[in-house]
């Protein structure tokens, strides 16, 4: 998929949390709440991260230079990284340490309805950003469940904004949730509670991230359905089949194909070079990602051998 979903879905992002991050510093500051807090720096950690998601979009379509003669695309996976490694950091260890905090000194909140009010308001702006996540990816995920989606993406903005979202809206439950509790029953230990709630969730969906996207940066291949598809296109015409095959994505939009192919023999070398051409077009017309295609001809030695 090119990067206009993806902006979009950031974008929206970004300024619903970028609202929410001010909305919850000011409900900080009235209430006190622990949870308030942790779900403050949590959105300003998600604000940042989204400005990361476009600069990697940004630099990604920068031209290809002698040092790097695959281009940058890979600085979407890059940066991705980054913003799982802060999701991490600014996230769920602040919200753990906070929580811990508060747990071992509990302080009771003053002005507890601002903060239910604030929460309230920041899961809408956080449902819309979630909204626009989804109808975004829906355009690319196909028949794949979101955890197959989430896993198999070779584009990195749409699965970390769904994650961050989804995070967001689950950490802000939970920190209505200890808010509420600790206004009923007057015991702020609730409050703490939910923070610690929330960092262990921001833990986990920062590890998967971190998992994900460092999968991307060292190289992903083609898919199996993809796979399938180059090798049936390669495999036409004059080339007798496909010796061997590697594939690599060096971009979200972007594959490198490096196939060994056995040709009928005896052809002339125009015929060769024709036969070449003809196979990077056909994978081409059906596999439009992949744009890089270096394919080495060679004869079947099976063949050769028995006949």
């Amino acid at each position: 998929m090119s990067a206009g979903g993806g902006t979009k879905a950031i974008v929206a992002a970004l300024v619903a949390n970028a609202g929410i991050a001010v909305a919850k510093f000011i409900g900080f500051l009235i209430t006190g709440s622990s949870s308030m807090l942790a779900e403050s720096v949590h959105s300003v950690a998600d604000t940042s991260n989204q400005g990361l998601l476009l600069l990697g979009q940004k630099t990604a379509q920068r031209r290809a230079t002698k040092l790097h003669p695959f281009g940058f695309g890979r600085d979407r996976y890059f940066w991705s990284f980054v913003v799982a490694l802060m999701l991490f950091t600014l996230g769920s260890v602040f919200a753990l340490y906070e929580g811990i905090h508060k747990l071992q000194h509990p302080e009771e909140l003053s002005s507890p309805l601002v903060a239910v009010g604030i929460l309230v308001v920041a899961i809408g702006l956080e449902s819309y950003s979630f909204y626009t996540a989804i109808v975004e990816s829906k355009k690319i995920k196909g028949d794949a469940t979101w955890w197959q989606f989430i896993r198999n993406s070779r584009t990195p903005e749409l699965p970390v904004v769904l994650l961050e979202d989804a995070g967001a809206l689950i950490g802000l439950v939970l920190a209505l949730i200890g808010v509420s509790l600790a206004t009923i029953t007057g015991n702020p230990v609730f409050d703490a509670l939910g923070t610690v709630a929330i960092g262990v969730l921001l833990g986990i969906i920062a590890v998967i991230l971190i998992i994900e996207m460092k999968s991307l940066l060292i190289g992903e291949g083609a898919s199996d359905k993809d796979l399938d598809v180059i090798i049936d296109e390669l495999a036409a015409g004059k080339v007798q089949r496909v010796i061997h095959i590697k594939t690599q994505y060096i971009g979200p939009d972007e594959m490198l194909v490096a196939a060994k192919i056995a040709l009928e023999p005896r052809l002339p070398l125009d015929e060769v070079a024709q036969a070449i051409n003809d196979a990077e077009q056909r994978v081409r017309a059906k596999v439009p990602h992949a744009r890089l295609i270096y394919l080495e001809p060679d004869l079947d030695r099976s063949t050769v051998a028995s006949s």
